[in-house]
């Protein structure tokens, strides 16, 4: 859960504020001292304490589980937060504001490889189908819009009945803008956002698979993938990476890994290798901006 920008950590029933934002350290170190049992948070801020210079200095012995919400996040970041900072029972939510919030969640007992690699089962009294260009149900495990209906989507958007009218249909069915897949059990996998979907030569690329991939690059701390505007093929693929502290990797090592472990058609035209992405209060980031900045570099 984020409160603001505040990050919380929970102790039995009580709520342990770390700092007036969020500061990794600060966070780490109240868990270690007021030996709290659940830790929520955005995947950018799991990733920067997994990563702090003194992460392993901190006693994390005390937390068993959490939340991770906001974002997809990264297979791997899960992997270690299950196994380096204690929390077995760690469960992922997904969900969207006009949805109050939470439509999907797993279960603190789901088998790891679900745990990691979806966003868990709905929430009872959830409906939640994946659709395609014309409405129409998919089969399980063909990528679609993923669509959510129940008690907790909201009735509209204030005094904007066309906007509404767009996400919300008569039936009373919400359109999430999200890119899902839904297996034989129930869990979905959340592929990408429709609007961020980059159609290189006629080829639909989603920022998010590349992304599960460049996280494992071994120098590789977080990593976003943007599309930009290209004359010859309509868009390009822009990845923007930061590196793990100490380390060093140049846009030809990114370039080799890429090519050994995707597509042609999916590889990066262009690398940019940054300290910081730019971030919502909440922490998620700002795809929209790391557009402008991409569009900007190229132009200057």
């Amino acid at each position: 859960m984020v409160l603001g920008s505040l990050q919380m950590v929970t102790h039995g029933s009580t709520c342990v504020f770390p700092s007036p934002g969020f500061d990794a350290g600060a966070t780490l170190q109240s868990v270690g001292k007021e030996r709290c049992t659940s830790l929520y948070g955005v995947p950018t801020m799991f990733i920067d304490m997994l990563n702090h210079h003194e992460f392993k200095k901190f006693d994390l012995k005390s937390l068993y589980t959490g939340v991770m919400a906001g974002s997809p996040c990264p297979i791997e970041t899960m992997r270690q937060v299950i196994s380096q900072m204690n929390m077995p029972c760690v469960t992922v939510c997904y969900g969207t504001t006009e949805n109050s919030p939470v439509t999907y969640q797993s279960y603190r007992d789901d088998v790891l490889e679900k745990k990691v690699s979806t966003v868990g089962r709905p929430h009872p009294h959830v409906e939640t189908k994946i659709v395609d260009e014309n409405g129409d149900i998919l089969p399980v495990g063909e990528s679609g819009e993923l669509c959510t209906r129940g008690y907790m989507t909201m009735m509209e958007y204030w005094n904007d009945p066309t906007k509404t009218k767009e996400v919300i249909k008569s039936d009373r069915w919400y359109f999430t803008g999200d890119i899902g897949e839904m297996d034989e059990d129930g869990f979905c996998r959340i592929v990408g956002r429709i609007k961020d979907m980059i159609i290189r030569g006629g080829e639909n690329v989603y920022p998010l698979e590349l992304e599960q991939i460049l996280y494992k690059h071994p120098d590789v701390k977080d990593v976003q993938v943007v599309g930009i505007p290209d004359e010859r093929l309509g868009e390009e693929i822009f990845a923007f990476i930061k590196l793990k502290d100490g380390h060093s990797c140049s846009e030809e090592d990114i370039m080799k890994y890429c090519k050994e472990k995707m597509a042609r058609y999916k590889i990066p035209r262009f690398v940019r290798f940054v300290t910081d992405f730019p971030l919502t209060v909440t922490g998620k980031v700002q795809k929209f901006k790391l557009q402008e900045i991409a569009e900007h570099d190229l132009q200057s």
